[in-house]
């Protein structure tokens, strides 16, 4: 696994903590940084995780409008954590094409989540586009 898609899992890993106790754990990101061993690749982890968190509404807003009959609190935390970083990434962030956003969230669901999950995460960013959520 490469320097980046650690930081991507330590980036989820923070966003997932995020959802439950809706509150920035500085401590745990120095924390994930150092087991990871992220180097360069944690101001990556970072810049991903603060900018989710500073820009979850809308971030959620995307995520409720492309799935349907599925309410935002009905979606399992870790998939909302995958589905987050992978929009955030797809929105914001230019330098990163948007397949390798969806085979690193793909990737991080077939992990840490039900065999399912994949599937409807794919649906989902399958209709997020690079420069918009329509």
């Amino acid at each position: 696994m490469s320097k980046r898609s650690d930081a991507r899992e330590v980036s989820m890993k923070l966003v997932f903590e995020y959802l439950f106790n809706n509150q920035i754990n500085e401590q745990l990101i120095d924390d994930l940084s150092q087991e990871y061993q992220l180097g360069a690749e944690q101001d990556f982890a970072t810049k991903t995780y603060f900018g989710v968190v500073n820009n979850i509404e809308k971030l959620n807003a995307v995520i409720e409008q492309h799935s349907i009959g599925f309410s935002i609190n009905r979606i399992f935390k870790v998939d909302r954590a995958v589905l987050l970083v992978a929009i955030y990434e797809i929105l914001f962030v230019e330098d990163i094409d948007y397949k390798v956003s969806v085979n690193e969230a793909l990737n991080l669901a077939k992990k840490y989540s039900t065999e399912k999950s994949a599937k409807f995460i794919n649906g989902i960013l399958a209709k997020v586009e690079k420069n918009g959520n329509n």
